[in-house]
């Protein structure tokens, strides 16, 4: 009974969101007041959470919780008959990113160890709330600032902070997740739709995400204008102060490196072999086989969230525009957690 009524929980703040979102509106006084100072307060206390992400951040969430997404992801895993506890160690990179692990600790039958990340404090407590009311009190979860008495943990931090935590948590059962960025692999006959498409993959959260591509590979004979022209839908990013001040730096550096960059006033391009790139960067190399972008990611898996490519190239790929669109079933450093959960 109490997964049936955190189901239906979960569809009413679905609901709840789509409610909220349809109706706040400048002009309109019948959206949730609460909800709409939440995102306020959320954007104050980091600037990186502007209501424009906050929002598109929620709508997944509201696409997401429909009955039949949320059966057809749980169906496939057992709930635990007995309830352990499970440390949950939040990101706070995009919002709402650790949310995905506390549905799937509630939902597997456990109850979780909450600590939240700094950087995203408020909606993730205000969700819960919501999901809890929803759900008559059928959620358990419990707010902690430092993790004691758990039977196992999920863990994210960067690769700096992932050492510690293995240390820290190596005699229990755990998952600890690391830095992961996302590539794309473009074959040269893309449409200027398609290309569109992937600025969104690149620069939807200010590129602040384990999904957003930092690393294109493009033919040797692709015109690199035509990225350019497609990244035009996103020029107002520059207006954002910390965004911006990324872009004045790395752009600096450039310039005293005197290193070889492509600049269209609001982010750079630079030929460069590394996946990671700096925040208003996209590295690019340019490739003569198919063979050779295969061993890239090969090489550097472990570091890759997901690929974004047309299907025909035969990779393990996404379409372009889906990387800020996961599923349910959809897991970070593709661990599945919903599986993990059941060894608990």
């Amino acid at each position: 009974m109490n997964i049936e009524n955190q189901v239906l929980g979960l569809i009413k703040l679905s609901d709840y969101i789509k409610e909220y979102l349809s109706k706040d509106q400048e002009d309109d006084n019948g959206a949730d007041n609460e909800f709409r100072s939440l995102l306020k307060r959320s954007e104050i206390e980091n600037p990186w959470f502007t209501i424009d992400n906050q929002k598109f951040a929620l709508q997944e969430w509201a696409n997401l919780l429909t009955r039949e997404n949320i059966n057809n992801w749980i169906r496939n895993y057992s709930v635990s008959k007995i309830s352990k506890k499970v440390g949950l160690i939040l990101a706070g990179n995009i919002p709402l990113v650790g949310f995905h692990d506390v549905v799937s600790v509630v939902l597997s039958g456990h109850i979780p160890l909450i600590k939240l990340s700094s950087k995203d404090r408020l909606m993730v407590p205000f969700l819960l709330k919501k999901w809890n009311e929803f759900s008559g009190d059928a959620v358990q979860f419990e707010w902690v600032e430092r993790l004691e008495n758990f039977d196992a943990v999920i863990a994210t931090g960067s690769n700096n902070t992932a050492r510690y935590l293995e240390y820290y948590f190596k005699n229990h059962l755990s998952i600890i997740r690391k830095n992961r960025t996302s590539a794309a692999v473009l074959k040269g006959d893309e449409t200027p739709e398609e290309l569109q498409l992937l600025a969104e993959d690149i620069f939807r959260y200010f590129g602040l995400g384990c999904r957003n591509v930092t690393r294109i590979f493009i033919p040797e004979d692709f015109v690199i204008d035509r990225l350019f022209e497609s990244f035009t839908g996103f020029q107002d990013i520059i207006n954002h102060h910390k965004y911006a001040n990324n872009y004045d730096y790395n752009r600096a550096v450039y310039l005293l490196n005197r290193d070889l960059f492509w600049d269209n006033n609001f982010v750079m391009l630079k030929e460069d072999d590394k996946l990671f790139s700096p925040l208003s960067v996209i590295n690019f190399s340019r490739y003569s086989s198919l063979d050779e972008v295969k061993s890239f990611i090969a090489e550097n898996k472990e570091d890759i969230q997901c690929i974004v490519a047309k299907e025909e190239l035969g990779l393990d790929s996404i379409p372009f525009g889906e990387a800020q669109h996961p599923s349910l079933d959809t897991y970070a450093d593709n661990v599945d957690t919903m599986r993990f959960l059941e060894l608990v």
